[in-house]
């Protein structure tokens, strides 16, 4: 064989967050805000359905698009939620987790050479999808914009070629939620220039402050150029059920459907009754969460305020990302030697994109004594660094 392996993955670099975690796992006594997942269990009504469920044998396969009764729930919440209306028959479509759903998304629109706008800091997964689904990643710096991506920085990027954004909100890693006007603002430029829209809305329950959320699909001329990927994994505490969904046109649907039938076949069952109980029972246990993440975030951004550390207050997710651009060390030099020194874990912002030099991502999915203690060992850390005593 002259070439035994896709000349594509030679583009791909591996997950440093992936990395980065392998690095955790091999160390003692961590605290870590590291890991984006939530420290609750999932709720007792949804395993007990599915306890349910599978005592009754019900363990088959379902229909490539999932489970029309899921796919009702969905288009119910949507319609309640988001003001947004979708035929469960033809519009609504059940991904094994949020992950599968971008990456057949970007199959399905994507021809080689189309260009795809990417906002950084932004979430890791769809750079590496945009090349592996033949397209051109174009990069959007917002740190000048406080990690909103303006419409006049994409306007920017803009080309003929552009064929999609993607937009992560409220956003991982910096828990910004992009507000309405600039939603807007967006979507006359989508229709302007006639290009996509990827919106990632996995944290859309987890909104602090009474912060106004929209989705862009809900405006005018949207619903039929826009992809809405959304799951159950953040705000349920589902992520090991693996359970997603894709809302959009019917013509995207079918041909995305072509990918998933045969890459994937269905969503596991037992994770689609799960995830009915969870819209039909469970948005009062997201509550509960949402308060608890609320309250962590003002203890973690209330703290690292104190050590000196500039970070801009989340208004949604459960992530913050402070500057340790003041420090002198790279995102990974700070993030290993903390790792190394005070047995903390946070995760270097250069893993979500260029843009993200000179920041760390800071997980507040943790308990408050947990957090409280990574507090303490930043500080001393820090302290150390100005000092200018840390370890070569």
């Amino acid at each position: 064989m002259k070439t035994p392996f896709s000349n594509t993955l030679d583009q791909l670099a591996p997950s440093g967050i992936r990395r980065f975690f392998d690095m955790i796992l091999d160390s003692k006594d961590i605290v870590s805000l590291g890991i984006g997942e939530p420290d609750f269990s999932t709720p007792k009504s949804i395993i007990n359905r599915v306890k349910k469920t599978l005592d009754e044998g019900r363990t088959s396969y379902t229909s490539n698009t999932g489970m029309i009764e899921l796919r009702e729930e969905i288009a119910k919440y949507m319609q309640k939620k988001l003001k947004c209306s979708y035929d469960p028959k033809d519009e609504v479509f059940i991904t094994m987790g949020v992950s599968e759903g971008a990456d057949l998304t970007l199959r399905a629109i994507l021809n080689p050479g189309d260009e795809v706008i990417f906002p950084e800091p932004g979430y890791v997964c769809y750079p590496p999808l945009i090349t592996l689904a033949g397209g051109k990643v174009v990069s959007v710096d917002t740190t000048k914009t406080n990690f909103i991506p303006t419409a006049d920085i994409i306007k920017e990027k803009t080309t003929p070629n552009t064929k999609a954004i993607v937009l992560c909100t409220p956003n991982n890693p910096t828990g910004t939620v992009i507000p309405t006007n600039t939603l807007k603002e967006i979507a006359q430029l989508a229709k302007k220039h006639d290009f996509w829209v990827i919106t990632d809305e996995i944290y859309a329950e987890i909104i602090f402050d009474n912060y106004q959320y929209d989705t862009i699909a809900s405006f005018e001329g949207m619903k039929e150029r826009t992809l809405v990927l959304s799951g159950f994994s953040k705000a349920f505490a589902m992520t090991g059920w693996r359970l997603g969904y894709i809302c959009g046109p019917k013509e995207f649907i079918e041909r995305a459907l072509k990918i998933h039938q045969y890459s994937a076949l269905c969503a596991p069952i037992m994770s689609q009754y799960a995830a009915i109980e969870a819209l039909q029972n469970g948005l009062g246990d997201v509550e509960r969460m949402r308060l608890a993440y609320e309250e962590r975030r003002n203890l973690l951004i209330g703290g690292l305020r104190s050590i000196g550390i500039e970070v801009i207050k989340p208004e949604g997710a459960f992530y913050c990302f402070p500057s340790i651009k003041g420090t002198g060390l790279t995102s990974e030099e700070f993030s290993v030697k903390l790792l190394q020194q005070e047995k903390c874990a946070v995760i270097p912002g250069n893993g979500f994109g260029q843009a993200g030099e000179g920041y760390v991502r800071c997980c507040f999915a943790s308990s408050n004594a947990n957090i409280e203690e990574a507090l303490i060992r930043i500080e001393k850390f820090y302290k150390s660094i100005k000092k200018g005593d840390t370890h070569a």
